[in-house]
């Protein structure tokens, strides 16, 4: 006859060690999961940057500087923004932070669809959306240096 042995406050049986390794491992196995999904979106989006910056795109560096690209030097990965006219800035192409406008958004419009783009000025009984500024020519401008 076999006499099962009393537990000991602070030890766990065999089962239980064994539920916990399980517990442990799946854990790791999800972080690891996660952090390679992680690292291959980060990886697309750089990549999808960097088929955005094309001479002509206006872009803004990790340091919050905005220009426009005039040029791209794949040799060295150096580009030179313009960030107002006359100045030139050179800087490597991974400072790149975002694209704000590429080159295919700023095309010329034509006549009839700069005609049809153009915002109306709301009637006065509708209400302006927020941040829109109101600008009316007949009321009386407020001077404060009287």
């Amino acid at each position: 006859m076999v006499v099962p042995r009393p537990l000991i406050p602070g030890r766990f049986s065999n089962l239980d060690q064994n539920i916990l390794t399980v517990v442990m491992v799946v854990i790791l196995a999800a972080l690891i999961f996660f952090m390679f999904r992680s690292s291959r979106r980060r990886q697309k989006q750089a990549s999808e940057l960097q088929k955005q910056v094309v001479p002509g795109a206006t872009v803004m560096t990790n340091f919050g500087v905005f220009g426009t690209i005039v040029s791209i030097d794949e040799e060295t990965n150096k580009v030179e923004l313009e960030t107002s006219p006359g100045h030139i800035l050179t800087v490597h192409r991974q400072t790149i932070g975002r694209v704000e406008t590429s080159p295919e958004v700023t095309e010329e419009e034509s006549p009839a669809d700069a005609a049809a783009s153009t915002t109306e000025t709301p009637a006065i009984d509708e209400k302006p959306a927020y941040g829109e500024r109101i600008e009316d020519a007949d009321a009386p401008s407020k001077k404060t240096d009287e």
